[in-house]
């Protein structure tokens, strides 16, 4: 790799920590970089993922006033998130990405239609306490899967998060996202610390992505931690939509 080569992994590691932090959807960035410099696309994949982890760790500190008082929930949570990041690391290895090459763009896009009438769709319901009564089950499985396809490549899976506990939790947005950061962080590393144990990783590639995307998290927070609820959802939309045009492709 040449040193153009290797900032161009770094600066792509920085907007992917910047955009996984805010929304998530990194991944469409630091993934076709790594192809673009020569690496096979498992390969790139895997590095990836590892890169990320020091990334998902700095957006998760950044935002960590929002997370006060969310511990016994993303305990509870994480778990269904650590399942499923196992598995969907382990079907990376096995199974051939046209698997769900045709099922990631309709997640995608039903996680942003979920964002934009969550506010209707909650009072609909009823009451805060008995849309989290009736999706807590619902919203543990739910993570579990997201987990799944977080760990097989994770594109976007942060809008997908969002969607989830979006509907499931009593919280404003900004807290919402905090613990989608969290939880992102975990399918991350489970499926990184899978992935060093059992398959090759780029180290290379993946401390430039690591590098830039620290640096990203920092930037994400700064910036997501301000924007008021309505337009953090129209930047969560408008990513989405984004990625699941990119995925179609």
């Amino acid at each position: 790799m040449s040193w153009l080569e290797a900032l161009a992994v770094v600066l792509a590691g920085v907007a992917a920590g910047t955009i996984n932090t805010v929304v998530g959807s990194g991944s469409l960035i630091t993934f076709p970089t790594l192809l673009a410099v020569g690496y096979p696309p498992v390969l790139a994949n895997v590095s990836n993922s590892v890169g990320l982890v020091a990334g998902g760790v700095s957006g998760v500190y950044g935002y960590r006033r929002e997370l006060s008082g969310q511990r016994a929930r993303l305990l509870r949570l994480g778990v269904a998130s650590a399942i499923g990041g196992v598995t969907g690391a382990a079907l990376l290895l096995v199974l051939p990405a046209a698997v769900f090459g045709a099922v990631v763009p309709v997640l995608v896009l039903l996680g942003c239609g979920l964002v934009v009438v969550q506010p209707r769709l909650v009072r609909w319901l009823g009451s805060r306490r008995r849309a989290a009564e009736h999706a807590g089950p619902l919203a543990w499985a739910l993570v579990a899967l997201t987990g799944v396809y977080g760990g097989y490549f994770g594109a976007a899976q942060g809008v997908l998060l969002v969607a989830v506990l979006g509907l499931a939790l009593d919280e404003t947005l900004q807290r919402v996202n905090a613990a989608k950061n969290v939880l992102a962080l975990v399918v991350n590393f489970v499926a990184g610390v899978y992935f060093v144990l059992t398959t090759h990783v780029a180290w290379g590639a993946a401390g430039l992505i690591a590098v830039g995307s620290v640096i990203g998290g920092q930037l994400g927070a700064t910036v997501g931690r301000r924007l008021p609820d309505p337009l953090l959802r129209g930047v969560i939309v408008v990513i989405g939509v984004a990625a699941a045009i990119a995925l179609l492709r």
